[in-house]
């Protein structure tokens, strides 16, 4: 089988090339990102993953950390590992993140423009008939009425001030 040509050719060094840089940068690119931003400053390249979370106060292995207990009874007597008291650190880290994670959380669930103009218009057609506004030509996904009951129900739960205002708003019509 012949070789390709480009096999054939001599290797020639580059000097222009620093190889240090090279290398600090590929291993730079296979090490992974680390998302979390309290444990990416903390962290020391220098040391193993369980170096560096030993003196951050976190658990490597959750299973050696918390050990389950066999729940069939004590048939078995097993010594449990002690737990080693590992001098930690960096407390900062694990204070940090207990402070961000018990921050509430602002619920942004919304639907879109389309989906509350489709529900308001089968409401404001169709009141409570699911079977109606299943046959509506307004109806271009051919929903059943089990799929639009639950579109109802999403719009009633994301937006219920709207919700209200708008069968208020239907009430006032239908008594002029």
């Amino acid at each position: 089988m012949p070789k390709a040509k480009q096999s054939k050719r001599r290797k020639k060094f580059n000097y222009n090339t620093n190889r240090k840089k090279l290398k600090l940068k590929f291993k730079k690119a296979a090490a992974p990102r680390i998302e979390c931003a309290q444990i990416r400053h903390a962290w020391n390249e220098r040391k193993s993953v369980a170096q560096n979370l030993e003196e951050m106060g976190l658990a490597l292995d959750p299973n050696r950390s918390l050990p389950v207990h066999n729940q069939k009874g004590d048939t078995m007597e097993v010594d449990a590992p002690e737990a080693s008291t590992a001098i930690i650190k960096k407390p900062y880290v694990v204070n940090e993140m207990e402070a961000e994670a018990s921050i509430p959380q602002q619920h942004t669930k919304t639907l879109s423009r389309d989906m509350t103009e489709y529900v308001q218009y089968m409401i404001g057609n169709h009141n409570e008939n699911y079977k109606e506004m299943a046959k509506d030509e307004k109806n271009y996904y051919q929903d059943t009425p089990k799929q639009i009951r639950r579109k109802v129900e999403l719009y009633k739960r994301y937006h219920p001030e709207e919700y209200t205002t708008f069968l208020e708003s239907l009430k006032g019509k239908k008594k002029d």
